[in-house]
């Protein structure tokens, strides 16, 4: 047993416990980004997606990303599916 006490600014294993891993500059944080709603139920579920990447580490954030790059491009092409306004058409040209 030593009387020994630990130098000044080096922390003691009690203090590093009690900090936990929230004090970990390399644990996962929350970006805390606002998202601002789109009135698109489908492309809002896709954004909110995105908050799952906050609790991932850095390698974990591509799968969240892909997922959702996939559902946001699922949803551009369904526009171009959907029946809408026929294209216009250009009048003949007048021959001279």
């Amino acid at each position: 047993m030593t009387d020994s006490v630990p130098e000044a600014g080096t922390p003691t294993e009690a203090a590093t416990a009690q900090a936990g891993p929230a004090s970990d500059p390399a644990a996962p944080a929350p970006l805390e980004i606002s998202r601002v709603r789109t009135g698109n139920a489908e492309v809002d579920a896709l954004l909110e997606r995105l908050g799952d990447a906050d609790h991932l580490a850095a390698d974990g954030h591509v799968e969240v990303y892909e997922d959702v790059h996939r559902g946001l491009r699922d949803a551009l092409t369904a526009l171009d599916a959907r029946p809408g306004l026929p294209a216009p058409t250009r009048p003949p040209a007048a021959t001279a």
